[in-house]
């Protein structure tokens, strides 16, 4: 497996109010209009899953797999000529301040790990970021 870690991003909300907006992504709808298209392209969800393309790859959906609450979120990709499984840790510092890191792994052959680093690497980064400024507190 391939693996690929943002950094670790600081949230400036609850550590419960970051879980339940990350646990049902259904509530994203709020704020949909407000993610740069540059950093997040054609993104749809629901509660359990969300879909956004990804240059070379193509059209990504994950699905989440299991909660841990308010502490991890995990996903698994679905319709991908191999497997990527995504998770989301959370640990609380303070009462506003959640500590976010996502974590990437690939099962994917030399070949593919070459095509694809930069861009996962890259998708990382911006899904990480865009998830450290959502306004958990009014979604």
């Amino acid at each position: 497996m391939t693996e690929f870690v943002s950094d670790v991003k600081t949230i400036p909300h609850s550590q419960e109010d970051v879980f339940r907006v990350l646990s049902d992504l259904s509530k994203l709808e709020l704020v949909k209009d407000k993610i740069p298209a540059d950093k997040i392209k054609d993104f749809t969800f629901d509660a359990d899953s969300c879909s956004f393309e990804v240059d070379p790859i193509g059209q990504v959906k994950f699905v989440i797999v299991e909660r841990e609450p308010n502490k991890l979120v995990k996903f698994k990709s679905e319709d991908l000529p191999f497997e990527v499984f995504m998770w989301l840790q959370l640990v609380s510092v303070s009462e506003r301040d959640t500590k976010m890191r996502l974590t990437v792994k690939a099962d994917v052959n030399a070949f593919i790990k070459s095509m694809i680093s930069k861009p996962m690497r890259d998708a990382v980064d911006k899904i990480s970021d865009a998830l450290a400024q959502l306004p958990y507190d009014i979604l």
